[in-house]
């Protein structure tokens, strides 16, 4: 029986930088014209399918090359390996849901937490094609604004969960990490939505009245995990703080 299972953003969440960000600021049109889509998807002036096309077009490194950059300069999260190892030892699946490139995903992880690891969690992903130069272009999973609609994967995954319970099982409690505007179809999908602090989930969160947990690392959303787990504290009161 799956007692939780844990979906997480990828960019910012499970790494200390977003890959994406960083690849656009350094290597494409920079910050300061990221910062300007990322301030229309926030107020509904732009798809974040159409925004991230636009960066993701303007990297002119090429694929290998890039992910070269990203193993470099990309971090984990402080509190990801311990929490993924709890998830494998109490019997709650991993699903990384995100609006970034599975190639680079599936990569960092690798070189963060290691092959063994990845193996046993599920990344749910756009696509990419390369061109003659090995330069990216994205393949999105829908035809939705976001590109990826995580709302929908999500619930793919919480019914093949459920359907796999026995009669007068309760259903798993489902958590959902995130910290940015990619996350904005996913935030209202679960139990417990965490959100990083100081980041354009919150902000989000706080416009459309969306109850939230704010996390510095997945250190604090594990201690929540725990505690939610183990019947010390219930999803509302957390979501109250």
């Amino acid at each position: 029986m799956v007692k939780a299972v844990i979906f997480t953003d990828f960019d910012g969440t499970v790494t200390l930088q977003d890959s994406n960000d960083y690849l656009t600021d350094k290597y494409g049109f920079g910050p300061e014209v990221r910062r300007v889509i990322f301030e229309g998807v926030l107020a509904g002036t732009t798809d974040f399918r159409d925004g991230f096309t636009r960066m993701i077009d303007s990297v002119t490194t090429p694929l290998p090359e890039s992910l070269a950059i990203l193993q470099e300069n990309i971090q984990l999260d402080p509190g990801f390996k311990e929490t993924y190892e709890w998830a494998q030892a109490n019997g709650v699946p991993v699903v990384v849901v995100s609006s970034g490139m599975e190639p680079i995903i599936r990569a960092l992880l690798t070189k963060l937490l290691g092959a063994d690891a990845v193996a046993n969690i599920d990344i749910v992903a756009n696509a990419v094609d390369l061109d003659e130069n090995q330069k990216m272009k994205v393949v999105y999973r829908d035809e939705s604004g976001h590109g990826h609609d995580k709302s929908r994967s999500i619930d793919v995954y919480k019914r093949e969960f459920e359907a796999k319970q026995a009669p007068g099982e309760s259903r798993p409690t489902y958590f959902y990490c995130g910290d940015g505007i990619s996350d904005l179809s996913a935030a209202k999908e679960c139990d417990l939505l965490f959100a990083k602090r100081g980041k354009d989930l919150v902000t989000f969160c706080k416009r459309q009245n969306v109850p939230f947990h704010e996390f510095d690392s997945f250190k604090d959303i594990l201690g929540c995990m725990k505690q939610v787990m183990a019947g010390e504290k219930t999803v509302k009161e957390l979501m109250e703080n």
